[in-house]
């Protein structure tokens, strides 16, 4: 007896096609959460949908989705969504487990006593500098810490003590997302930049002489896990009056020996 329409069933998902619906969904997640941004907080869902590229219906789904578990919030009266404090939950959770803010914060408070100056703690993201910690001076010391969530590699000394040390298909990938101006002095040339790149790695730090905000001077150095690798920097920051480039030499002799300390605390023991 032959099988009617009604008989017969569509075949079940397979495993691996559900697998691949599931990274489809959260590629989509991770896309709506890529456009915020520190200057752009908030955004209405027709900007979200052109950022994306996703139909409105989709953009909707996807934030109505995201608002309920926490990841957004929206405000009704504008019709506008921003990050959710489901996001800072988590992000709170990674910083507590991050094994190089833990360690480092100690060496930091040391460092910013021993100069008077901000000091940062950055990780690289494949991207971007991302700040996990900073340790700001006394106002009595005339300087301040900047607020930055991430930072530009490729005109920041914590940026490029952290992208000398990466593999030349990361540094390739960085140059091809584009090096925007901050200042008159950013390196936007790539040739100019890998030289840079090359001086950097041969002295074992960066130096960031108003190239990401005008006035500003920073001495950056390289830390490294347990196996050599560079994931994380910290930085030395101020106005460009506080750090003369006569100070440079010495100030980066400091950072590079507090940097150090700081990779054989996370079980580093290479020259």
């Amino acid at each position: 007896m032959a099988d009617t329409a009604s008989d017969r069933q569509a075949p079940s998902p397979t495993p691996r096609r559900r697998a691949d619906d599931g990274m489809k969904s959260l590629g989509k997640v991770v896309s709506v959460l890529e456009c915020f941004s520190v200057n752009e907080r908030s955004l209405s869902l027709s900007e979200i949908s052109r950022r994306t590229g996703y139909p409105k219906s989709t953009t909707h789904r996807l934030v109505a989705a995201m608002r309920e578990v926490g990841f957004l919030d929206q405000d009704r009266e504008r019709e506008r969504y921003r990050l959710g404090l489901r996001l800072f939950e988590f992000g709170d959770l990674v910083l507590a487990n991050l094994d190089v803010r833990r360690e480092a914060r100690p060496i930091m408070e040391t460092l910013q006593q021993m100069t008077g100056q901000a000091v940062h703690l950055a990780v690289f993201d494949g991207y971007r500098a991302v700040v996990v910690h900073r340790a700001a001076p006394t106002r009595e010391s005339g300087a301040q810490a900047g607020i930055i969530e991430s930072a530009p590699v490729h005109c920041t000394s914590i940026g490029k003590a952290m992208l000398a040390f990466q593999p030349e298909d990361v540094v390739e990938r960085v140059l091809a997302a584009g090096l925007p101006r901050h200042t008159d002095q950013t390196i936007t040339d790539p040739d100019h930049l890998r030289n840079e790149l090359r001086d950097v790695h041969e002295r074992g730090y960066a130096v960031d002489n108003e190239e990401h905000e005008p006035g500003g001077r920073c001495v950056g150095a390289p830390i490294r896990d347990q196996n050599g690798r560079v994931y994380a920097a910290v930085s030395v920051s101020g106005s460009a009056w506080q750090i003369t480039d006569k100070d440079v030499p010495n100030l980066a002799k400091v950072v590079v020996h507090h940097a150090r300390v700081i990779s054989q605390r996370l079980g580093w023991h290479g020259e």
